[in-house]
């Protein structure tokens, strides 16, 4: 028997069970053990139990069983429980081993691994009271010293948003080590504080990969996502192997900017180095290259997945119905019921999005009844705004209003907005004057709510009213957002604001701005000046619409980029009425593929054609 025993670390046996999948298995070993009386020796049968424990949480149940059968469990054992207890779905039970540990008949008591565990279950469960007792008995006990338990007490005050504790446990520690610098710029970069925390990040004598990707993180969450980019370049300069936490974030990155070219480069790095195409990192890729307006790489990616999720196919399906694609959407969205793969909240905003951009009133109506119906999902804000949405582009806003006078709480921004869109389309004032009230009474310095108004009173030049509206505004400090459009050129994000005169190839924009004016007047363009808020001259109005950010943007991507280049721009705006049937000329005058993305959708401009098919 002795042969069998391993005195030095782990017992042949215990490999055994780690290799077990199966619960019938794991019994088996178990018979052959107290047949044999190995389990005899306390640490061997403690070992036992915290393999089960650790090596399937399916299997926590039967471990936990067995620890009922030991008479003198050792402090390892109980450690891990803790552990393991931790990383399941039932992480509170943690706090039951940690008692026994305290009312142990054989004197144990906890050390730094027990309380290292016991904080990073305090974070799992978001417990700022939890937290607060264990971080007392740390101090207690004089684990408050261990680098360990410091990094884990920084991490969990970080997920509870205590970011005053944070700061406190680390000016506490004398010299901190790499995990601890790493886990207070990690807690600062997660909520926002990316000043201070790239301050910490640069005084970081060295730098781990969890320290690079956090920061990244940190500025791709903030949408600061240039200098996401920007540091991931660095990240590479200093040779730096990027993992597919960090790569998430750099496509995410990619993805607020557009940023075509630096998402492909990010792809091929991704091949290259023979990084693990998890589900969550095909998923970012899919939502990149989606969101990109390049839906064909999208798809291609989809297809080379060899696991999906809910995620993936509501990625993808959400990127159809931002690509105008609305009868692909609800074919990919049957696909994913055939595949048997359960549809969930996000998935119906897709869906319904998708339905709406091509007008397919009926079968949207049909997706929004089968979410209780089929699937027992209770409808929300979202859905009702996407329902509101649905019939306004349509031109019913009758049934528009009723679905929000139906609603079974009170309705949101969301849907008065749709329906004050649909109301500027399809120029129904009074109407319009309902939504705008409603929506200014929930945001009050929503300026969306304002300009669409007076552009449904410029319409029909009711020039007294716009003046009022923009009394109101000024009243109450209400400012337009200025309108900033970004094209990628040669790998580098270049970003436009209303009038900008900034950039240093100005002289040539302004000089093809003046091309392109005289080649729309050439093919009998007029501007469409309703949507300007002044009641001026239209010579003037027209000069402020030429000054938009999309036709800086798009003058410039016509003298950088090469004839076969698609000109691709992202907006931080609707893209107005003008601009997009200017874009339309140009896509025609120019022969160029224009793909512009604004705060709602895609619009794919190709021989003077839009995808919108008149859904705007």
């Amino acid at each position: 028997m002795s042969s069998l025993r391993c005195t030095i670390g782990k017992h042949p046996i215990i490999f055994l069970v780690e290799t077990s999948t199966t619960l019938n298995q794991l019994k088996q070993i178990h018979t052959q053990l107290l047949i044999n009386g190995i389990l005899n020796d306390p640490h061997l049968f403690g070992q036992f139990v915290a393999s089960i424990a650790l090596n399937n949480p399916i299997n926590l149940t039967y471990s936990n069983r067995l620890l009922d059968h030991c008479h003198n469990p050792t402090l390892f054992t109980f450690n891990s429980m803790i552990r393991a207890h931790c990383k399941s779905s039932t992480p509170h039970k943690s706090f039951e081993f940690y008692k026994r540990i305290l009312t142990s008949t054989h004197r144990l008591s906890p050390d730094n691994y027990t309380f290292n565990f016991l904080v990073r279950t305090c974070a799992q469960i978001l417990s700022l009271e939890s937290g607060m007792l264990v971080h007392g008995s740390v101090l207690k006990h004089g684990f408050d010293s261990d680098p360990h338990v410091q990094s884990g007490l920084i991490f969990m005050y970080a997920e509870m948003g205590c970011l005053d504790s944070c700061h406190k446990v680390f000016d506490q520690i004398p010299v901190p080590d790499l995990v601890c610098q790493t886990a207070i710029v990690s807690a600062y970069a997660k909520w926002g504080e990316v000043v201070l925390a790239r301050k910490l990040f640069d005084e970081m004598p060295e730098r781990d990969l969890i320290a690079w990707s956090a920061m990244i993180a940190g500025y791709a969450q903030c949408g600061l996502s240039r200098k996401a980019l920007d540091l991931f370049n660095l990240m590479q300069i200093e040779g730096i192997k990027v993992n597919e936490v960090s790569m998430v974030s750099v496509l995410s990155a990619c993805t607020h900017l557009g940023a075509l070219d630096q998402g492909r480069w990010a792809h091929a790095y991704i091949e290259k180095n023979r990084l693990k195409m998890t589900v969550t990192l095909g998923t970012a890729l899919i939502d990149m290259y989606a969101k990109c307006g390049d839906m064909n790489k999208a798809m291609e990616v989809f297809r080379c997945m060899r696991e999906r999720n809910v995620y993936t196919w509501t990625s993808v399906i959400n990127g159809l119905a931002m690509n105008g694609a609305g009868e692909k959407c609800l074919e990919l969205f049957s696909m994913m019921q055939q595949a048997g793969v359960r549809p969930n909240e996000v998935t119906f905003i897709s869906v319904l999005r998708g339905c709406s951009v091509v007008g397919l009133v009926e079968e949207g109506r049909e997706h929004f009844d089968s979410m209780r119906r089929v699937y027992e999902i209770e409808p929300q804000l979202e859905h009702y705004g996407c329902l509101v949405d649905l019939y306004g582009r349509a031109g019913r806003l009758d049934e528009a209003l009723s679905v929000i006078d139906g609603m079974p709480m009170k309705p949101h921004a969301g849907a008065w907005g749709a329906l004050l869109n649909a109301c500027t389309i399809y120029k129904n004032t009074e109407m319009g004057e309902l939504a705008s009230k409603k929506l200014v009474e929930l945001e009050a310095k929503n300026h969306g709510a304002y300009v669409l108004l007076s552009n449904i009173y410029a319409d029909s030049k009711e020039w007294d009213k716009v003046t009022d509206v923009r009394q109101v505004m000024k009243a109450k400090g209400v400012r337009k957002l200025p309108g900033c459009t970004a094209i990628e050129v040669d790998g580098e994000v270049h970003e436009f604001f209303v009038g900008d005169e900034s950039h240093p190839r100005y002289n040539e924009i302004e000089f093809m701005l003046g091309e392109i004016n005289r080649r729309l007047k050439l093919a009998g363009y007029v501007a469409n000046t309703k949507p300007v808020l002044f009641d001026i001259e239209e010579e003037e109005k027209e000069d402020a619409l030429c000054k938009h950010s999309e036709k800086i943007a798009i003058a410039f991507g016509l003298i950088s980029l090469k004839q076969q280049q698609p000109i691709r721009i992202v907006k931080n705006l609707r893209v107005c009425w003008d601009c997009h049937d200017v874009t339309m000329m140009i896509s025609k005058i120019f022969d160029r593929e224009i793909i512009v993305r604004d705060r709602n959708r895609f619009h794919h401009f190709k021989d003077g054609q839009c995808s919108c098919k008149g859904y705007w």
